[in-house]
């Protein structure tokens, strides 16, 4: 049964599956992708970004979907990661084409009673913990006041722009996505918490509006194809 294997070593090797193929899509992503593969630029950009991108991308992913799997444990709940085959293979190829929709996998909940503020709890701890990395990282960033161009630099920088990117968007009210559990459960809680990290994601990051248009489009289409395919 799926409930038997929700943890211990399988679901180590499940989310650390997910973390790499993120890691090598969010690399690809930032490097042009395939068009770009052939040109010594494109190999000294890999190299570049791939140790930021394992950084950056295992503090937000791996902490989130933890932080879903404890605060669901606490509640008597079995819950545990599992990848999607399809998702990763989704990831891949929208990294190699030079955008990025990351759906490698979810955190399971299995529950006999679990309430609708329980749940809306539990998603909720996913993107406050993206908050978290962010703010931990912005404070670094002002505290070690790193020169412009280092690699220190790139890579707080990254880690800034990508946990409050996905804080961001694991907050928009689409089924599965956590923001539709918070809204189900506490109006006031969700759109404050979705306005300051949207507000902090706007000022800290720059991401232009079309990028933040595309963002919810590609939420929208991947909502619709989760009711449709599950």
């Amino acid at each position: 049964m799926i409930r038997e294997n929700i943890t211990g070593f399988h679901e180590v090797r499940e989310i650390l599956l997910a973390d790499a193929v993120l890691i090598i899509a969010m690399s690809l992503f930032l490097s042009g992708g395939i068009f770009q593969v052939g040109s010594a630029k494109f190999e000294q950009t890999m190299l570049f970004f791939l140790p930021i991108a394992a950084i950056g991308v295992s503090l937000s992913f791996i902490l989130h979907e933890l932080m879903h799997k404890f605060v669901a444990q606490r509640y008597g709940a079995i819950a545990g990661f599992r990848t999607s085959y399809q998702g990763l293979m989704i990831t891949l190829v929208t990294g190699a084409f030079g955008f990025l929709l990351g759906v490698p996998g979810a955190t399971m909940i299995y529950a006999h009673t679990f309430t609708r503020k329980e749940n809306g709890i539990v998603s909720l701890a996913g993107p406050l913990t993206n908050f978290v990395v962010f703010g931990v990282a912005l404070a670094l960033f002002f505290a070690l006041a790193p020169v412009q161009g280092s690699y220190l630099a790139a890579l707080l920088s990254f880690i800034i722009f990508i946990s409050i990117l996905l804080a961001f968007f694991n907050m928009l009210p689409l089924y599965p996505l956590d923001g539709s559990k918070v809204l189900a459960w506490n109006k006031p809680i969700y759109f404050i918490t979705l306005g300051l990290i949207f507000v902090l994601m706007v000022y800290f990051t720059q991401i232009p509006f079309t990028s933040i248009v595309f963002m919810l489009l590609i939420a929208g289409f991947f909502s619709i194809f989760y009711r449709v395919r599950f």
